[in-house]
């Protein structure tokens, strides 16, 4: 039996996307002229064919099927972002240098968001072959054992951050793997060394990247002053900035959460969508929602979230296959990871890292690849013993 709960919470999320790529998507239907159902077909195709790639995996064995699925996805997946840097402009567009989407006729395809599942279940699946039936190891014995999965973990930080030129989706990977580490059995020594080297990294590719740059110094002119004055301001006088170009992306998000209120301006009510808010149903769906109904429904879409995430993790915790175990709790950790930076981001809290949010943001490819890595979970989930009311026990 699947698992029933969370294959409901993602349908209801599913549901709630169709209906706000119709309300939010307003402004951008007429200015380029498109049909009022433009968006919303589009995302009813690939909900669609999600909900159908999500219920046939999830009514596979998983002792059969679950392995040359996971492995398909990453070595599939894993060149065709290679090979994508060296497609024609008529399949690959590059937008600021960046080559993220391939284009084959009316649908556009982002390898991204399918080699993230992959990459999960490729650690999962070394892991359990190679790491788990190890004892305790010495900080350079780790370091020679981990050292392949961090050479694969650079390649995709070269092939996602510095050609891709996306960011988020390494903060993403990179903190789903430092996770798994630990469940591997990583010492804390090498975790916080790990770690450490990983932060180095991050700061390197912010600051040889003028566009990282320029994003931080935004984010940073907006909350300086609430940060700054709780600081004596001798200490901290040549930290603050001359806001430049007005971060009009990170302020109209926070007034469209704020015009929300509790309740919501109802649904199809929003402002803010109409010019002022571009990506409104994409990156900053989150925004859209809590303007149109308010701080009860972004509540319930987090209330959602948080289920989705521990169900997921209650199967891991129950699974007795090491790579069914760390395979779950990796989606999971991509679930909660993409939420928590997404709802970072359009809240100032953090800079803006232009990450779906998972089930909701409009977008066939991440749509697709979630409904994918959710339907092996489901797999996954027969496999957990239940009692006669179903409930796992």
């Amino acid at each position: 039996m699947i698992d029933k709960t969370l294959l409901a919470s993602v349908m209801v999320l599913l549901t709630l996307s169709l209906v706000m790529s119709y309300s939010l998507s307003v402004y951008t239907v007429l200015h380029f002229d498109y049909s009022d159902f433009h968006f919303f077909i589009r995302q009813s195709i690939f909900v669609f064919l999600g909900l159908i790639a999500m219920i046939v995996l999830s009514k596979m064995d998983p002792d059969k099927w679950f392995t040359p699925i996971g492995l398909t996805l990453f070595i599939v997946f894993s060149l065709l972002m290679i090979v994508m840097q060296f497609l024609p402009a008529n399949i690959v567009h590059a937008v600021g240098g960046a080559k993220r989407w391939i284009h084959i006729g009316p649908i556009s395809l982002a390898p991204v968001e399918f080699f993230k599942i992959g990459f999960v279940f490729f650690i999962a699946w070394s892991f359990a072959r190679k790491l788990l039936s190890k004892g305790k190891m010495g900080f350079w014995e780790e370091l020679r054992t981990y050292a392949p999965y961090l050479f694969v973990f650079v390649i995709a930080v070269v092939l996602i951050a510095v050609f891709q030129k996306d960011l988020g989706q390494v903060v993403v990977l990179g903190a789903t793997l430092m996770v798994l580490f630990v469940f591997a059995g990583s010492s804390k020594k090498f975790f916080f060394s790990i770690i450490s080297l990983v932060f180095a990294a991050f700061i390197g590719l912010i600051f040889f990247a003028p566009h990282r740059i320029a994003r931080i110094e935004s984010w940073w002119g907006t909350v300086q002053d609430g940060i700054l004055d709780f600081l004596p301001f001798e200490a901290v006088q040549n930290l603050r900035i001359e806001a430049g170009k007005e971060p009009y992306q990170i302020s109209n998000s926070l007034n469209s959460i704020y015009n929300g209120g509790m309740w919501g301006e109802g649904l199809g009510n929003g402002q803010f969508k109409l010019g002022y808010l571009s990506e409104v149903h994409t990156d900053f769906i989150l925004a859209g929602i809590t303007e149109e109904l308010g701080f009860v429904g972004l509540a319930l879409v987090t209330l959602t979230i948080l289920t989705i995430v521990f169900r997921i993790f209650k199967i891991a915790s129950k699974v007795k296959n090491p790579m069914y175990y760390l395979f779950s709790i990796g989606v999971g950790l991509l679930i909660a990871a993409s939420f928590i930076l997404n709802s970072y981001g359009i809240s100032g809290i953090t800079p803006i890292k232009g990450i779906a949010v998972p089930f909701l943001s409009y977008g066939g490819s991440h749509i697709l690849a979630v409904c994918v890595a959710i339907g092996m979970v489901l797999m996954i989930s027969k496999k957990v013993s239940r009692d006669r009311e179903g409930r796992i026990v």
